[in-house]
């Protein structure tokens, strides 16, 4: 009998394994359509960016192709695989990834973040409530320097803005660069004249169509993606395998690094010029280390080892085996990826081509998306549109005044330039900086969350980063040929963020310093010295603690208020997602008879705000349960402690059920009147928890929990602050044109809070004032 169940346990493992096997090689797959789309289009273009401009001779030796195929292999085997599948892609936060991601990561493990209540502090949410870690983390140098100084702090987020700025940049050059290298096709396959009338009003066409499908989201398309890339990667590694075969066997010589060693010797200064082409092999890595959060570590590294990579390899022999056979091509047409297709060929992989680096474009633009989301949710960019096109993927999103700003920059600099010369330059810059930027904050991420030793993190920095080095000086150089743009675009990008950040700062400051102590409304007794009138009164604040002042300032005006007041404040925290059983804090404030509360509801910065209607729901219901689980420890109510709030909130797992009823209850009829169906008019549907009376409950509670239905029952009323920001008399000049010009014109043209957003016009009420920051 035992042996049968050991045989049984035995059985039933070996299918759950199964199961999570094709699960895993159904993400891998999956993967090849969103994540490796750019990567895999990266030959169109690697050599003809390499060689161009660079006036390097090519000798009969062929040392010069050579070399540049060895600098292309280790370079894509040490940044893509050795780099970024195998290590970085270990840096996830909570299953997110991208420069964004690591830098929320280290502030969560060295309390080093700038944002305003953003909850990179203990005060807001414990790591291991989030993550599952326990234990105390060891406290290492680095993190006490790291925590110590403000200045630092202030470096790293710059640092992070960076990296995160030049990943939109790229946004705007990867879709012109993939399209118009697969347009240059036609001028093999048209007439010299004919091609350049063609090839930009065909690219710029298809990145039209490219942006203006974008609010289908790309699950619409999603079964495409894949088989298309798979197609492509099929296509380059038989034509690259074909080309090694006939032209060239012995090409897998030039895999030996001391053709790199050659090929610098020998070309010198326009050797290390052509660096600049040679990192566009690598453009895709970061994107997909961005798009971690859509798929697992491990099928994404399944992947790019048993598909992607030797695919690419395969390519880039291909085509230096062909070249190497072929100088004369030289003098006709620039070297690049078509003319080692076989011309029967050219038409379909032309048009194969062009899906690919579609498929390509899309996988970045979307990243770019939610890199803006990451942002906008840590108060690093203004607030924008965001429209969910997965119900079941949060990270599918579609940004509509992003997408159309990205267009209009991309088919600028694709008219502006019209070669992919000029593209390649810019793009290459941008990809080598995030890449510094990620092997940066990757060795902070080695010593302050690994707790690995510093001297492998300075290992790790100066390995991979003297090799980006390198090629972020020979991008550089090319400043004049184009490599202007992504820091042109960087910095427009790094001053709307800086200007929104500092004056969100500001703004959080102003209502910490000028709130109001609970002292002061406790002494107006019961009543709060105003008129309480039924229903409940959600104001809206950022503070944690205190009274803000937009309530004094409300009462003194106007002193009327509900009888139930909840104090709500509503967080994005650096974490991508956070459990719904941790999402509500809740507490008193006040004695029992103030029917004062506050709410804390936090959301992680890839988490899905909801409706109106449901979150009214959802955050009643919690605080009916508070009520009730805290009348059975806390018999005479308590005060909450300005300074330390979080030690009478209390997390609400489930709150208490509620039952939704079609039609609105008159606030004048008892909750247990039947209601005629023919003379109430139809309205949305009311949510009301049900009192068990099996439930443990004193009558106070009980009588507590009825005053809260019934002002629910009443409505509920949301109370948002209009403010003004504007700078204090004396301030610098500069201050005063960042608050007074930039910063206001970034708040009148950026949309509110996505909570605000859901709220119904008819139950809001706006109180304006002015922050003398």
């Amino acid at each position: 009998m035992d042996l049968e169940s050991a045989d049984g346990a035995e059985a039933a493992d070996g299918k759950r394994r199964g199961e999570s096997l094709r699960a895993t090689l159904l993400l891998a797959y999956q993967s090849l359509g969103v994540v490796y789309g750019d990567v895999a289009t990266s030959p169109l273009y690697v050599y003809k960016s390499a060689f161009a401009g660079n006036d390097i001779q090519h000798s009969e030796g062929n040392e010069e192709i050579y070399g540049v195929l060895s600098f292309v292999f280790w370079t894509l085997t040490l940044i893509t695989l050795i780099k970024y599948v195998l290590i970085v892609l270990r840096a996830d936060d909570g299953g997110e990834g991208g420069t964004f991601a690591l830098y929320s990561l280290i502030c969560r493990h060295v309390r080093a973040g700038l944002l305003p209540g953003g909850g990179t502090r203990d005060e807001l949410m414990e790591e291991e409530k989030v993550t599952g870690r326990r234990g105390e983390r060891p406290v290492s140098r680095v993190r006490a320097v790291l925590e110590k100084y403000r200045v630092l702090q202030r470096l790293l987020l710059l640092f992070a803005l960076l990296g995160t700025c030049m990943v939109i940049g790229d946004g705007v050059l990867t879709p012109a660069v993939s399209v118009f290298s697969a347009v240059s096709g036609l001028e093999l396959s048209l007439e010299k004249e004919q091609h350049k009338y063609i090839e930009l009003p065909v690219a710029c066409a298809i990145l039209i169509c490219l942006f203006a499908l974008q609010h289908y989201g790309t699950h619409k398309v999603g079964f495409l993606f894949a088989p298309i890339v798979c197609i492509w990667l099929v296509c380059i590694s038989a034509i690259g395998l074909y080309n090694i075969i006939r032209w060239d066997p012995h090409v897998y010589r030039a895999l030996s690094p001391y053709y790199m060693y050659q090929f610098l010797r020998k070309t010198q200064t326009g050797g290390w010029m052509s660096l600049g082409g040679i990192l566009l092999c690598v453009t895709g890595s970061e994107a997909m280390y961005a798009d971690l959060g859509h798929f697992s570590q491990s099928s994404i590294q399944i992947a790019f080892i048993s598909v992607v990579y030797p695919a690419l390899v395969l390519a880039y022999m291909g085509q230096a085996a062909f070249i190497s056979q072929h100088h004369s091509f030289e003098s006709s047409y620039h070297i690049g990826f078509y003319v080692s297709v076989p011309e029967t060929l050219r038409w379909p992989v032309l048009v194969i081509a062009i899906l690919a680096a579609v498929v390509g474009s899309q996988a970045i633009i979307t990243g770019t998306f939610s890199i803006i989301k990451q942002c906008s949710s840590l108060s690093c960019f203004p607030g924008v549109k965001i429209v969910h096109t997965s119900s079941t993927l949060h990270g599918q999103i579609y940004i509509p005044e992003i997408n159309w700003m990205l267009m209009i920059l991309c088919l600028a600099v694709t008219i502006g330039f019209r070669d992919t010369k000029h593209l390649a330059n810019a793009q290459g810059l941008a990809v080598i900086t995030v890449m510094l930027v990620t092997t940066c904050l990757m060795s902070l991420v080695i010593v302050l969350c690994w707790n690995k030793s510093i001297f492998l993190a300075l290992g790790f920095l100066l390995f991979f980063g003297t090799i980006e080095v390198i090629y972020f000086s020979a991008s550089l150089v090319k400043f004049h040929e184009g490599a202007w743009v992504p820091i042109s675009l960087s910095f427009i990008f790094m001053v709307i963020m800086s200007v929104w950040h500092y004056g969100t700062i500001k703004k959080y400051e102003f209502d910490v310093q000028n709130k109001v102590s609970v002292n002061w409304l406790l002494n107006l007794g019961p009543s709060l010295g105003i008129v309480r009138v039924r229903g409940i009164g959600l104001i809206h604040t950022e503070l944690m603690s205190g009274i803000p002042a937009i309530f004094s300032h409300f009462v003194t005006n106007l002193p009327a208020f509900h009888q139930v007041l909840v104090f709500l404040c509503v967080k994005s925290v650096p974490v991508p997602h956070v459990q719904p059983e941790e999402r509500f804090l809740v507490g008193r404030i006040g004695p029992k008879e103030y029917r004062l509360y506050r709410v804390i509801v936090r959301y992680g910065y890839r988490d899905v705000q909801k409706d109106d209607l449901e979150f009214e729901k959802e955050l009643v219901s919690n605080i009916a349960e508070f009520i009730r689980s805290s009348g059975e420890y806390d018999k005479n109510g308590f005060v909450e402690d300005a300074d330390k709030p979080f030690e009478k909130l209390s997390t609400i797992s489930t709150g208490i059920n509620m039952l939704e009823e079609d039609g609105e209850v008159d606030a004048h009829v008892s909750p247990h009147k039947e209601i005629d169906p023919h003379n109430a008019a139809p309205k949305r549907k009311k949510a009301r928890f049900m009192i068990p009376k099996s439930a443990q409950v004193d009558s106070e509670v009980r009588r507590e929990l009825q005053e809260l239905m019934d002002a629910r029952e009443a409505g509920m009323s949301f109370i948002l602050g209009h403010s003004y920001m504007k700078a204090k008399s004396g301030s610098s000049f500069i201050k005063r044109v960042v608050i007074n010009f930039f910063y206001e014109f970034l708040r009148k043209n950026s949309r509110g809070p996505a909570y605000a957003a859901n709220i119904p016009h008819a139950s809001t009420l706006e109180v304006g004032m002015v922050y003398q920051v």
